[in-house]
C-alpha cells in the first residue's frame, strides 16, 4: 500500500510550493521591470538622433524655393536679399524656424517657411552652408576708418562693442550663435541693423540693444566694411 502523508505535512508542502512560485514570479517581474527604464531611454535616445542631412533633397529644395532671390548656389546677386553660401547651417535653420513661428517677422520669408518642415530646412542649410561664398567689397572710401573701428574696436565712450568680438575679426562668425557676414551685401547689412534699431527685427535682443545706440551713417559704415571681409 502507497504510504500517506500526514495532512499537516501535505499542507506545508503546499505552502512552500506556493510561496516559492510567488517568489520566482515577483523576482521575474522586478528583472522585466527594471529592464523597462533602460529601454526606454535607449528609445528615446534614438527618437532625440538628429536627421543627417539630405543634400540631394537639399539642393532640390533650394533650387525650387530659394534661388530665385539668393542665386542658384547661394551668392545672391541681389543687394537686398543676402548671401547664404557658406552660411552656418544651424544658424539658417534658426531663422526658417522663426520665419514659419513669426519670432522674425517678413511675409515673403514667412509664406517660404511656412511650407518647409524641420527635414527640409536642415537639408536647405546644410547645402547652402556647403556651397562656397563669393567675396564682396566696400565701396564707400570716405566711411570704411569709421567701419573698421566700429568692427574692430567698438566705440567704447557709448559702450558699443566691437562686432569682431562675436563675428570675429574675419566675419567667419562662430557656428550656431553669431552668423557668418564676411562678404554680406551692405544693403541687406543696413537693413538688418536699422531693422533691430527700430523694433522691425526683434529676434535677437543683443543685437537689438547693439544697434540701440548707432545712427544711419555708422550702420552704413559698417555694413560697407563688412561687405568688404575676408
Amino acid at each position: 500500500m502507497k504510504p500517506t502523508m500526514p495532512s499537516h505535512l501535505s499542507s506545508f508542502t503546499h505552502f512552500a510550493a506556493a510561496a516559492l512560485i510567488a517568489v520566482g514570479s515577483v523576482s521575474s517581474f522586478a528583472a522585466t521591470d527594471a529592464a523597462k527604464p533602460e529601454a526606454k531611454t535607449e528609445a528615446k535616445v534614438e527618437a532625440k538622433a538628429p536627421t543627417k542631412p539630405d543634400l540631394v533633397k537639399g539642393e532640390a529644395s533650394f533650387t525650387a524655393v530659394c534661388a530665385a532671390c539668393h542665386g542658384a548656389d547661394g551668392n545672391s546677386g541681389t543687394p537686398v536679399n543676402p548671401k547664404l553660401a557658406q552660411q552656418h547651417p544651424e544658424y539658417l535653420v534658426k531663422q526658417l524656424k522663426e520665419f514659419k513661428a513669426g519670432t522674425r517677422n517678413n511675409a515673403v520669408m514667412k509664406g517660404f517657411a511656412t511650407a518647409l518642415t524641420d527635414d527640409d530646412m536642415r537639408n536647405i542649410s546644410y547645402w547652402a552652408a556647403s556651397k562656397k561664398a563669393k567675396n564682396g567689397s566696400a565701396k564707400d572710401k570716405d566711411l570704411v576708418a569709421l567701419g573698421e573701428k566700429i568692427y574692430r574696436g567698438g566705440i567704447s565712450d557709448r559702450q558699443i562693442p566691437a562686432c569682431a568680438s562675436c563675428h570675429s575679426p574675419t566675419g567667419a562668425g562662430i557656428p550656431a550663435q553669431y552668423p557668418r557676414l564676411s562678404g554680406q551685401h551692405a544693403d541687406y547689412t543696413i537693413a538688418q541693423l536699422t531693422g533691430f534699431r527700430d523694433g522691425a527685427r526683434k529676434n535677437s535682443l543683443q543685437m537689438t540693444q547693439v544697434s540701440a545706440k548707432l545712427n544711419d551713417r555708422e550702420i552704413k559704415a559698417v555694413s560697407d566694411y563688412i561687405a568688404g571681409l575676408r
